[in-house]
């Protein structure tokens, strides 16, 4: 009976198992998610692979040439030094282009083609390389590609749909050089007119770089952030966080920011591109408050991993890591400052030039000074944004695949850009637009270089190979040649730039043969400005133009000719000792390729000018101040008999710019009048074109805090729009302001409304709201 039972009972179990297998193999397969596939790779690989995958070096590291700085042309790949990056120290990420000069589409795909056969195949794991590159304002180190003004400019448009256009633009392109990943945007806060890479940056104000840096992700990404497909590129913020605010105005030098001040300006830019999708960050090279931010893990641990939430991939800039101990002096040793930086919350080390990094890294691992939780974060990030970019299915993209690049299309957009972008400043007795027929003399150092048109970031660090790539380009001599006439074009450019040596060194000076040419002219277009630079190589002493330049000015108004001055160049210089005398300014920032085309349009006419100045100009060296400055900037106000020189004193202010028509702002309204903290309201202004030509209007909203515990700025922008009116049409425009926008950070860095008056201002008009009481938000 036992025996009978027991094989009964086996024989029914029998059943079940096969059961159970036939049910399994007809039940559906999970597909392997993303995650799933990154954590069974990862699982699989050694530290020294993790630690591959945290390293980036440049082009020229592993190239055929004399060494690891300077390549060979033609540019041919090293095949040995490829596997010993790739294969020997399992190295994740290339950056750069060799010799630092723009490739062909088809070169790109050459080299990349050939780094990712090696990475793909000749590796244990098979892991696909992951290539950056800065794409700043265009693909800019890929030859024919479609350049669009830079990002000051792009700030200058107030135009959110054309930010988007050029990064989509960009993207493509960018994706049609091979490379699926971007160093852009730059959310920096451009707040110190002496900075050299200000005119990477969306300008002076929280606001308004948040909305322009969000609408370039967006394009950069997608709007729903799959960057799988072939069409869009990885995002890259830079640089995290406070950038571009040290006390001496000059690169990678100290700052020192109060916390409240770091939350409420140089925060709120990041967190939107975090929000709208942003995959991968760039950190801060400087130093703030004493301490290196590549060794700051407050900064990028606390705050932007576990505060904002950041999933993505935190990469340093440029030799960062050993800059904490070569130049920051708070790491006795190489590898003790690759300890600081990957503790602190670095994921991927810019090395760029040797395969150090891997090496110390590894050691500090084995030795428990790095944890192997903290390794395989970074890893786990870098594996999740290759699998995002479908790297493993396609890891490379042809240029074949990419037929509108460089297109008519796109070189219109980045026209329309260039022309959105310019901005006048002043036009004395309406002497512009030019009249049709006019002569004009052309001068100036910045008149034919398609270098200061662009600036930096432009086919090479420095912008100085532009002549070599932008040869069918127009200067703004040449587009006002072919606009004018050549007939009534004199050119006598009275200063001009070196070709080498520092981008500010002037030669030729000669302002006697341009005053002697302004005889017989009737307009002179004074063309000055800066040389293209960026970075350190941009420092400057005196943020004056250069004494060659005023004085050709200052000559030349006093022939008596009217002098039109085109300002071209990456941050305001000052100009306050002749702008009285000139009867026109216009100001192109760095247009692009197509900046030259756009000025004469607008010179003459074509285009009715609609920029508007991103950052508040100054007049003195000593009145470098923003628009949302507080109340004591100027105490002149408050003086009875005394004249002090307090006032705040600058050539135009923040948000300004002229238009060939008129504009009239009337019945400014809100909704509510008093409202909560949780509520919204309103505003609405009716604007009307008063003039006799179609233009663009830009619609700037602001709000002041009359009285706060911690005192407010004078006023802050909360919102804006750009609209086209015809001659004598009216549109109303509508905005609507969260309480929560009217918030500061106060002394306990909670963002906070409190309970008062608050004054909102459209054009000239005022209005006034009241909030019901005080409330802090949660961050």
């Amino acid at each position: 009976m036992y025996l009978y039972s027991k094989r009964k009972m086996l024989s029914i179990t029998g059943l079940s198992v096969m059961l159970l297998f036939v049910l399994q193999a007809q039940a559906p397969v999970r597909p392997l998610t993303l995650q799933d596939q990154v954590e069974a790779l990862l699982a699989k690989m050694t530290v020294e692979e993790k630690v591959g995958q945290m390293a980036q070096v440049t082009l020229d590291v592993i190239t055929k040439g004399p060494n690891e700085y300077v390549s060979d042309e033609p540019l041919q790949l090293d095949p040995a030094l490829v596997k010993k990056a790739l294969v020997q120290y399992h190295v994740g990420s290339v950056l750069n282009t060799a010799n630092n000069r723009a490739r062909t589409p088809e070169k790109w795909y050459e080299i990349i083609s050939q780094l990712q056969n090696v990475a793909t195949k000749e590796t244990r794991l098979k892991i696909p390389l992951l290539y950056g590159i800065d794409a700043v304002h265009g693909a800019t180190y890929t030859a024919g590609a479609t350049f669009f003004p830079q990002q000051i400019g792009q700030a200058a448009m107030w135009n959110r749909a054309l930010v988007r256009r050029g990064a989509e633009i960009c993207a493509y392109e960018t994706r049609a050089s091979s490379i699926p990943w971007a160093f852009a945007p730059v959310l920096d806060m451009g707040r110190d007119a002496r900075f050299p890479r200000l005119w990477e940056t969306f300008g002076e104000d929280v606001y308004l770089v948040s909305a322009l840096g969000k609408e370039m992700v967006d394009g950069l990404e997608g709007d729903d952030n799959n960057v799988a497909g072939n069409r869009r590129v990885a995002s890259c913020l830079k640089h995290f966080l406070g950038y571009q605010v040290p006390q001496s105005g000059k690169d990678r030098t100290p700052a020192f920011i109060p916390e409240t001040e770091l939350r409420e300006r140089h925060l709120p830019s990041f967190k939107a591109a975090i929000d709208a999708g942003a995959r991968s960050i760039m950190v801060n090279s400087g130093i703030i408050n004493g301490i290196s931010v590549h060794a700051n893990h407050d900064i990028l641990t606390k705050l932007l991993k576990e505060e904002l939430g950041f999933k993505g991939v935190v990469v340093t800039d440029w030799k960062d890591i050993d800059n904490l101990h070569e130049r920051d002096k708070v790491a006795a040793t190489p590898k003790e400052a690759v300890k600081l930086a990957i503790n602190a919350g670095v994921d991927m080390s810019m090395i760029p030039y040797n395969f150090r990094f891997c090496d110390y890294l590894v050691e500090l691992v084995k030795e428990g000074q790095v944890p192997m939780t903290r390794i395989d974060d970074a890893v786990r990030r870098i594996l999740t944004l290759k699998f995002e970019l479908d790297l493993f299915k396609t890891p490379v993209t042809s240029f074949k695949n990419y037929p509108e690049f460089g297109s008519k299309a796109f070189e219109q957009s980045a026209y329309e850009a260039a022309g959105e972008s310019i901005t006048l400043l002043k036009n004395t007795s309406n002497v512009l637009p030019l009249k049709k027929g006019a002569k004009l003399l052309v001068t100036g150092p910045n008149a034919n270089s398609m270098r200061s048109l662009n600036g930096g970031w432009s086919y090479s660090w420095q912008g100085e190979k532009v002549s070599e790539f932008a040869d069918r380009y127009n200067t703004m001599l040449e587009a006002l040649q072919k606009k004018a006439g050549s007939d009534a074009v004199k050119f006598v450019p009275g200063v001009s730039y070196k070709d080498d040596g520092k981008y500010w060194q002037e030669k030729d000076v000669n302002i006697d043969a341009a005053v002697q040419a302004a005889a017989g002219v009737d307009y002179v277009i004074l063309c000055v400005g800066e040389n293209s630079y960026t970075e350190k190589p941009g420092d400057l002493h005196d943020l004056s133009l250069s004494a060659n330049q005023v004085a050709l000015a200052q000559a030349l108004v006093k022939t008596g000719k009217p002098v039109i001055l085109v300002l071209n160049e990456g941050r305001p210089r000052l100009i306050s000792a002749f702008e009285k005398d000139v009867q026109a300014v216009v100001q192109t920032y760095l247009p692009g390729n197509f900046g030259g085309d756009a000025l004469a349009a607008i010179l003459f006419g074509e285009i009715n000018p609609s920029g508007k100045l991103p950052y508040t100009y100054p007049m003195y060296a000593n009145t470098l101040v923003t628009y949302d400055h507080k109340p004591s900037e100027e105490q002149n106000k408050m003086q009875g008999m005394y004249d002090y020189e307090s006032d705040f004193a600058i050539q135009y202010p923040f948000g300004f710019g002229l238009s060939y028509t008129t504009f009239e702002y009337s019945d400014l309204q809100v909704d509510k009048t008093v409202l909560n903290p949780e509520e919204s309201f309103a505003v609405s202004v009716t604007v009307k074109n008063t003039g006799a030509r179609a233009g663009k209007e830009v619609i700037q909203l602001f709000t002041s805090d009359l009285y706060a515990s911690m005192t407010p700025d004078v006023k802050r922008l909360r919102g804006f729009d750009k609209i086209l009116l015809t001659p004598g049409q009216s549109q109303k425009v509508t905005f609507t302001v969260k309480a929560r926008d009217l918030a500061f950070v106060n002394k306990d860095l909670r963002w906070t409304v409190e309970a008062g008056d608050y004054e909102v201002s459209i054009g000239t008009l005022k209005t006034k709201i009241q909030l019901s009481k005080t409330h802090a938000f949660a961050n």
